[in-house]
Formats: C-alpha cells, sequence, structure tokens
C-alpha cells in the first residue's frame, strides 16, 4: 500500500465501524474555514489527507488530498508553471472545503465553482466502501456531494484540471458613483473573453469599485509590482477603496499575491477587531504592529475560540442579477453593513445546493447569479440578532437568492427544504448508504434554544462571552493555534516580485 491507501484504508475501516453499530459521525479535518457552530458528536479524523501526490504538467492535472490548504496547492503548481482555474481567496481553505463547499471567486462567472474544474474524487462511503466519482463515474454523487458538505461521505483524493500560469494579474480597477452603474458593469465585464477575473466591492452607495484583471507575464519598466502580503503593505480594500474616482487605475500584481489579495484583513472583516476593543486605532502602524492577528488563519482561530460569530453577520448571499439592487437597499435599510463585496458565478443546473437561479418557471433556464459577501457587525442581543437573521433569510428568499452555507443559518427544517431538492437528495442518500451521516441541515442550522439559554449559564461563563474577555480569549486561542508561523514564512513569499518557475 502507499501511504495514501493506507490512510484511507485506516478511515474506511473506521466508518464501517461507525456504520455497522448504526452510529453517526463527523468528520475532523484540523482547522475550518466555516463560521458555523461547532456540534458535539463522535468524529472520523482524516487530518493526516493533506498532501499533494500529485502535478501532471502534460494532462494539466493535480491529484492531492482534502486537507491541502490553497497555498499549498499553488505553490506546488506553480512549481509546474500552472494553477487551478479557481482559488479560493484565504489560503488555508482547502481542496475538500472546496468540493464540499460552494466556493466561488473571481474567476468563476467562467468556470463556475471550485467543484466544476475537478476530473474525479475518491469517496469513502458511510458503509467504509471506497469508491471513485466522476463525471462518466457514480456521475450522481460526483455531482450531488459537490456543496452537500460531506453529508454524503468522506471526500479522500480530488483530481482537478489545471490551466496555463503568467507571472503577474494587470489588474484595472474601474470606478462608480451608484449600486446600479457598478452592478451593470459588473456584469458586461463578464462577458468580456479578455478578463480572466472579476469582482467588485461597494464601499457605500455612492462608491463602488469594479476590478478586472487579465493573467500577463511583463510589466512595463516604468512600472513596479504592487504586492499584499508584507506587514507593511496595504490591506487590499484599502488599496482598492483610495484608488481615484475620476478614472481608471492599475496594479501590476504577482499571481499569488493577486490569488491571496483579501488573506490580510479577511477582506475588511479584520477591521471590527479594532472597533471591538475601542482602545486601537486602525492605521498603517497598527495593522503592521498587529499584523500576526491579521491573516484569516488566524482570525479563524479568533472567532471560534471567542464564539462572537453571534453578533457578526457574515454571509454570502447570491442572486438574481434583476433583484440584486432591491437586496442592496434591504440590508442599508436594516443593517447599514459596508463595504459589500460583488462576485459574480456562473449559471448553475439544479438539482444543487450551491446558489442557483432558474427563474419563476420550473425547467426555466439557469440564470447566472451576483454574489454579495455581507460581513460586519450585528445586534449584540441574541434575540434580536436571530430576528435579525431570520428576516435576511426571508428577504432573500423574496428575491430568488440563496445563501453560500458556510454561515449561520435560522431557517426551519420546512423552509429549508423548500429552496433544495429533498426528493433528489434523499434519494442519493439511500443509494449511497448515507443515511446514518448527518444532513445537510443538521449541519446548517444554529440551535436557537441553546444559544438563548446560554444567557442563564453561571456568571462565570457569561463573562467569558462579554467584552473585552471574549476578546481576548479568541486571541488566546488563536495564539496557541501557532499559525502565525504560518504566514511569517509563507510559502508563496518568493513568487511576491513573479519569480520564473
Amino acid at each position: 500500500m502507499t501511504p495514501h491507501e493506507e490512510v484511507v484504508a485506516h478511515i474506511s475501516a473506521a466508518v464501517g465501524a461507525f456504520f455497522s453499530r448504526k452510529q453517526s459521525f463527523r468528520i475532523f479535518h484540523g482547522s475550518t474555514n466555516s463560521t458555523r457552530p461547532a456540534h458535539d458528536s463522535r468524529v472520523v479524523d482524516i487530518t493526516a489527507l493533506c498532501n499533494v501526490l500529485k502535478v501532471d504538467r502534460q494532462s494539466s492535472t493535480a491529484t492531492v488530498e482534502p486537507n491541502v490548504p490553497m497555498d499549498k496547492l499553488v505553490q506546488a503548481t506553480l512549481a509546474h508553471g500552472m494553477i487551478p482555474p479557481i482559488v479560493m481567496e484565504f489560503p488555508g481553505i482547502t481542496v475538500g472545503g472546496g468540493y464540499a463547499g460552494s466556493a466561488g471567486e473571481s474567476s468563476s462567472f467562467k468556470y463556475g465553482y471550485f467543484d466544476q474544474t475537478l476530473r474525479s474524487v475518491e469517496m469513502v462511503l458511510a458503509t467504509g466502501d471506497v469508491i471513485t466519482a466522476s463525471e462518466s463515474e457514480n456521475a450522481d454523487i460526483f455531482k450531488g456531494a459537490a456543496g452537500a458538505l460531506g453529508s454524503l461521505g468522506i471526500t479522500t483524493k480530488l483530481e482537478l484540471r489545471l490551466i496555463p500560469a503568467k507571472r503577474f494579474v494587470k489588474l484595472i480597477y474601474h470606478p462608480y458613483s451608484t449600486t446600479h452603474d457598478t452592478i451593470k458593469a459588473l456584469r458586461q465585464a463578464t462577458e468580456d473573453l479578455d478578463n480572466d477575473y472579476v469582482d467588485g466591492i461597494m464601499f457605500s452607495n455612492t462608491h463602488g469599485v469594479l476590478m478586472t484583471g487579465q493573467l500577463i507575464d511583463d510589466i512595463p519598466p516604468s512600472e513596479s509590482p504592487q504586492t499584499f502580503s508584507g506587514p507593511w503593505d496595504p490591506w487590499f480594500y484599502l488599496n482598492a477603496m483610495e484608488k481615484p474616482l475620476e478614472k481608471q487605475s492599475i496594479d501590476y500584481i504577482p499571481i499569488a499575491e493577486y490569488l491571496f489579495r483579501y488573506d490580510r484583513g479577511g477582506f475588511w472583516v479584520g477591521k471590527q477587531a479594532f472597533k471591538y476593543f475601542g482602545f486601537v486605532p486602525f492605521n498603517r502602524f497598527t495593522r503592521w504592529l498587529l499584523n500576526d492577528f491579521m491573516h484569516t488563519r488566524m482570525m479563524y482561530r479568533a472567532l471560534h475560540g471567542s464564539n462572537m460569530s453571534f453578533g457578526t453577520m457574515i454571509h454570502d448571499l447570491s442572486l438574481p442579477y434583476d433583484t440584486v439592487e432591491e437586496f442592496i437597499d434591504y440590508t442599508t435599510q436594516k443593517l447599514g453593513i459596508w463595504p459589500l463585496w460583488l462576485c459574480p458565478l456562473r449559471a448553475m443546473d439544479p438539482p444543487t445546493f450551491h446558489p442557483c437561479a432558474t427563474g419563476p418557471k420550473q425547467g426555466e433556464t439557469p440564470q447566472p447569479m451576483l454574489n454579495i459577501g455581507l460581513w460586519g457587525a450585528a445586534s449584540k442581543d441574541i434575540d434580536a440578532f436571530i430576528r435579525q437573521n431570520r428576516d435576511l433569510e426571508a428577504r432573500l428568499t423574496e428575491l430568488g437568492g440563496r445563501k453560500v452555507l458556510y454561515s449561520h443559518a435560522y431557517y426551519t427544517e420546512e423552509e429549508f427544504w423548500q429552496l433544495y431538492d429533498q426528493k433528489w437528495y434523499d434519494a442519493l442518500r439511500q443509494r449511497y448508504s448515507a443515511t446514518t451521516l448527518p444532513t445537510v441541515y443538521d449541519k446548517v442550522k444554529v440551535d436557537v434554544t441553546r444559544q438563548i439559554q446560554a444567557r442563564n449559564l453561571p456568571w462565570v461563563r457569561r463573562l467569558a462571552s462579554s467584552w473585552p474577555f471574549a476578546g481576548f480569549l479568541g486571541i488566546w486561542c488563536a495564539i496557541r493555534s501557532k499559525d502565525y508561523f504560518i504566514h511569517r514564512r509563507l510559502s508563496w513569499i518568493n513568487w511576491k516580485l513573479g519569480k520564473k518557475y
């Protein structure tokens, strides 16, 4: 047996034992970029599956294990002059997470979700049996497991397509003064075949920036590369916000720097940490001083350690283009959260757990969608916070939108299955003997009663969740993880200035 086969055999045996006892279990990956609260349960540990097994330039493919993070994957593929078509913008997000979730990024208008760039996957079913799934073999579970959050089996190996890499991304910033004009220009940009990357940021309802990127090998001699990973570099969103409002601007960004441009500051969510403590100013010096805590791996550690995902809106919400403006008007009025991330997505064929818009008539051609990243402070009162989320979900549904299911979900089970094809999903679970595994709804639902009852915990427990102790607890959990060592020795720092492969 190869080392990979030995690990898979161990996982298969553990899963088979749970199946024989008719016991459910959850999968332990070692880290998570989900903001959903953790559930206590039996687990199967797959942390050993963290290797790049093969990169084949001739076939333009990479074969990897599910716990390989994006920065490790990009490092391995760039060494061969290739990159994945879809690279999640946070370097700690894993290949398996991209398949089990709904990973849409600035190249998704062209290539779709991350799973749509895969050629095949190896899975351990709930019975312990090991299968291969692709478009030609076990095609139903190959499609169905994408976005199903591991509820149909454990993915243990993935083969993904690669495209030729270039040294830089020429990123053009297009400023607009209205939401309508920004969204209109963004949609038009997705139809331009010269664009490799398209996304946008609404800083307010009078300041939007569309960003279009093209892969290039060389930059003009008069230009210098713009980087974002260094402690003294600007956060990407601040760099975009400070561009001139009256004309287009251009940055030439080394490819790895572009792919992970939102890592420092976690888009702009890191600014909330400065607001939380109140006594720390938000400026270039303090961002440099606290840089260890401002990378997304550390931010997720702090978020889970502090349990501060309650009281914060962290959602990706996808809508048809013709209802996006109405939804932004709603969030402006009810939540007042800015900036908003805009990411165009290719149309998806149902049934799927990915956001999907098929129009008002059954059987209508699927439509492209626009994802809105809504990340910001909400009510700290648990009852009001739940109402805000319930109202948000209702309005999203009214406008034909869907959530990306990494975040809090407050739907009732009946409401949830009105949005997704339960008959299709249940048939898959029966066909592949996955009924002992938690369902997608089991994984995404928030136990509202448990959160409300937390108000009656002993005062010491409540103190740990109050200001500023929750924040310090989160910092301690982040420090204890030692994830700051990862970005201190960034594996892609060597490509910072467009170093040749």
